[in-house]
């Protein structure tokens, strides 16, 4: 306590905030890197006209909501009032687009991750660059928004992420970190930077529609962990603190995204390691030790925070229908006069998935939200099918539901491992759903028929992780993989469970009906 109290009085301590799909998390680490407080704030993106947005308020009071919350944690637990930070860090959602002004107003409502509204620019620029870009991708949202003829494309001065948009904000720097960068534009590995190869084809590509800019000047200029990346402004302290308790002058590391901070809270950013991140996306990061040798549409190619290339696997829906499913077993309970709280609700619902049949009894669920690029939906539909046959009980309904928040991304895994043969020293899971010990981790091994690790640090997620890299700072001179493994994780307890053999087939069996019943959700797309 008494060395606690010692950081936060002379500001030896990171924070770190990172902005996911449905929660803002701040996390605030000590000299030791280990979290002392945090705060949260939950939040939702909204459908406005057919696009998947948060307006700028939402941002603004979100960030403020986390950072307070973290600030009352300091103060009740520690009796000491945060005034100093050393240095601080922000990640959120990767991809999506966020385009200004030389006034530096949005020019159309922030495009989300989550919009499948990119596959003519997305395809166009795949052909044209021979490598994967992903729908959600910032090119491709800028090529369609081209290709569509938008009024604001010829007054656009600066293009960026939500992590770039608010690490802008609060020091003036438009910069980002390597990793979220490659979410925007491909990255050359070799150079840290945008691939110039690419961009010229881009530029050559463009050229008919007589742009008044060129695409590396409204680009974010690219960092690497461990790069001081600017230093928190005077106005930037009031953004983040409105009460001007907090001083400025602490220094930023590089805005990152969600995936490269996944990596370095489960210390996956050594060839040959992997991470599996779960919470409303799933996605699958594995360090290569070299390239692919084809092109596929379900892989992107993007970097670890100090730019050695990844394979990500990306699945838009994860744990949302698994979320609506427990709000309603909530609101049964609270009819029968014994609400059960989201605490012994999530627990008891998990662990009844471990007892269900392997293959669950015949049930099928699409926990479907948006569309999936990877099984071809531009648009989704929650749907739960089942025969007169089927054993519809609360154990196979659960197993169902876990299971199919992980089937897109075995689909996309089974690429790497059946075509590629990219060897996976460790996987590692982290995020919400590995909250309930075991189960989650247990029925991943089984679909990814490979050891999967938890760390008791897990529920921390990318949030901590960004807390990190801002640390990293101090501490720049050792690689980030040293910097993990010797300083970080040296006494990391760590919690692996082997697949069995049950679980593996059961999976095999319920992904095979999940494959035969992909027509019947893209039925459910176009009729409902």
């Amino acid at each position: 306590m008494r060395h606690i109290i010692d950081d936060l009085t002379n500001g030896r301590t990171s924070l770190g905030v990172e902005f996911g799909s449905t929660r803002i998390k701040a996390v605030l680490i000590d000299s030791q890197k280990q979290p002392i407080a945090s705060g949260s704030h939950d939040w939702e993106n909204q459908l406005v006209d057919g696009i998947w947005t948060y307006s700028l308020d939402s941002i603004w009071q979100g960030l403020q909501s986390a950072y307070r919350e973290l600030v009352q944690d300091v103060k009740m637990t520690y009796h000491v009032d945060l005034t100093k930070i050393g240095q601080i860090g922000f990640s959120a959602m990767m991809h999506g687009y966020l385009a200004f002004d030389k006034e530096d107003d949005l020019l159309v409502p922030f495009r989300t991750w989550r919009n499948t509204i990119t596959g003519q620019a997305a395809h166009e620029l795949s052909q044209l660059f021979d490598f994967n870009i992903p729908e959600r991708w910032s090119i491709a949202h800028l090529y369609q928004a081209i290709l569509n003829k938008e009024e604001h494309v010829s007054k656009i001065a600066y293009v960026t992420t939500l992590a770039g948009y608010i690490h802008w904000q609060l020091t003036g720097e438009k910069v980002l970190g390597v990793g979220d960068a490659s979410g925007m534009f491909p990255i050359d590995s070799t150079t840290g930077d945008y691939n110039g190869v690419f961009l010229d084809q881009f530029a050559e590509l463009t050229q008919q529609y007589q742009l008044p800019w060129n695409l590396n000047a409204i680009l974010p200029k690219v960092l690497s962990a461990g790069t001081v990346a600017g230093t928190l402004t005077d106005q930037g302290a009031k953004l983040l603190d409105p009460t001007g308790q907090l001083q400025a002058g602490s220094q930023l590391c590089p805005p990152e995204g969600d995936a490269g901070t996944g990596m370095v809270a489960t210390n996956s950013v050594r060839q040959r390691t992997g991470n599996v991140s779960a919470g409303t996306s799933i996605f699958a990061m594995i360090v290569l030790e070299k390239e692919l040798q084809n092109r596929y549409s379900e892989i992107d190619i993007v970097t670890t925070p100090v730019g050695d290339a990844v394979a990500m696997v990306h699945a838009n829906n994860c744990s949302s229908d698994i979320n609506a499913w427990v709000k309603l077993f909530k609101e049964f309970s609270a009819l029968s006069g014994q609400k059960i709280s989201d605490a012994e609700l999530y627990p008891l619902l998990f662990n009844a998935a471990l007892t269900g049949e392997k293959d669950c009894g015949g049930l099928l669920s699409y926990g479907y939200y948006s569309g999936e690029s990877i099984t071809g939906l531009t648009e989704g539909r929650p749907l739960l099918v089942r025969t007169p046959e089927s054993r519809f009980t609360v154990p196979n309904l659960m197993r169902s539901h876990i299971l199919s928040a992980f089937t897109t991304l075995a689909i996309g895994m089974e690429i790497l491992v059946d075509k590629e043969a990219v060897a996976i020293d460790k996987l590692l899971g982290h995020g919400g759903i590995f909250k309930t010990p075991q189960v989650a981790q247990q029925l991943l091994a089984g679909a990814m028929s490979s050891p999967v690790s938890v760390m008791e640090t897990a529920g921390e997620g990318g949030a901590w992780g960004i807390a990190l890299l801002a640390d990293y700072l101090t501490a720049a001179e050792t690689s980030l993989e040293d910097y993990l493994d010797d300083v970080v994780f040296a006494n990391a307890v760590v919690q692996t469970v082997q697949p069995e053999v049950t679980d593996v087939e059961g999976f095999k069996a319920y992904l095979e009906t999940y494959k035969n019943g992909l027509p019947v959700e893209k039925l459910a797309v176009e009729k409902l």
